[in-house]
């Protein structure tokens, strides 16, 4: 039943002052708390906005997880998804930015993707043990890095020497360019970036496939992201990749755009109006355009009732 002040106060007496930002400073409040006026009462020359500032300039961190069994990783509250196939290795390393998100496994980049990250995210990571970041693990020109460039077949498949790589079925036809790094090959068509994913080639071999030649200096671009239009149900969902979206019933039969991206799902129901919804599978999506509902014909002998 103390009074809060008394709570502050060590056991020697002395009361602990009361700090006031400059906003709300004035002539009668540099007292502190117990009526002692002191140095640490006033307010600090730079005010709260150079707290502002600090947090916005927050640099980039790097930590250390292991990937949980869902293959569903979780950093701040933004979503990683990297698959059941990595579940069970050995430590991935973080690079966690106000722009980008990279995932690096033995030292090798295997996933780049937007940060939705702010200074607060970053300064709350760092407090828990993070590490101040280096530079960005882009791919730089590197002995080892080999690149081979391939026809992707129907079934969204290229073959390397022994070996079959998955590229999937929106590149089925295309030339492709595998850039074979370390434990992954990424797969770049028109030089952006489309999918990393492990590479079953063992590095003394990759020199011999067939069209190898040394990795190039510039970095793939990352993709944009993938956008399509869906047809709300008359319950109120939409169906993206496999994974249904409750939208609401206000919404339905209404055509929506879905922004995909590489853990979330943002879907546009109206101007100002944006829905996010978290994506939970990696499935492929096929499907891009929305569907129309057809009107309910009734013969003309139909009567209510």
């Amino acid at each position: 039943m103390a009074f809060p002040a008394a709570r502050f106060a060590p056991a020697t007496g002395e009361v602990l002052g009361l700090r006031i930002p400059a906003g709300l400073a004035s002539p009668r409040s540099a007292q502190p708390v117990g009526g002692q006026a002191t140095a640490d009462a006033a307010p600090a020359p730079d005010g709260p906005s150079a707290d502002h500032g600090r947090l916005r300039t927050q640099p980039a961190v790097e930590l250390d997880r292991v990937v949980p069994p869902s293959g569903n990783l979780w950093l701040a509250g933004q979503q990683i998804w990297l698959g059941p196939a990595m579940t069970g290795r050995r430590t991935i390393r973080l690079w966690a930015g106000l722009d980008r998100v990279h995932v690096l496994l033995d030292g090798h980049r295997i996933k780049t993707l937007p940060s939705r990250l702010d200074s607060r995210d970053l300064a709350r990571l760092a407090a828990a043990g993070a590490i101040p970041a280096g530079p960005p693990p882009l791919p730089t020109p590197s002995r080892g890095v080999i690149e081979i460039e391939r026809t992707v077949s129907a079934s969204g498949n290229v073959s390397v020497g022994d070996h079959v790589i998955g590229a999937g079925l929106p590149l089925a036809g295309q030339r492709v360019t595998l850039r074979l790094e370390g434990p992954v090959a990424h797969i770049l068509s028109g030089g952006t970036l489309t999918r990393t994913v492990a590479c079953p080639v063992p590095e003394h071999a990759r020199a011999r496939l067939r069209g190898a030649r040394a990795g190039t200096a510039a970095p793939p671009q990352l993709p944009e992201p993938q956008q399509v239009k869906r047809r709300v149900s008359v319950r109120g969902a939409i169906m993206v990749g496999g994974q249904k979206i409750q939208v609401g019933l206000p919404h339905a039969r209404k055509t929506v755009q879905v922004t995909i991206g590489a853990d979330t799902y943002q879907v546009a129901v109206e101007p100002g109006i944006t829905i996010t919804a978290p994506r939970t599978t990696s499935r492929e999506i096929l499907r891009h355009k929305a569907s129309s509902y057809a009107p309910v014909s009734r013969p003309d002998h139909y009567h209510p009732g």
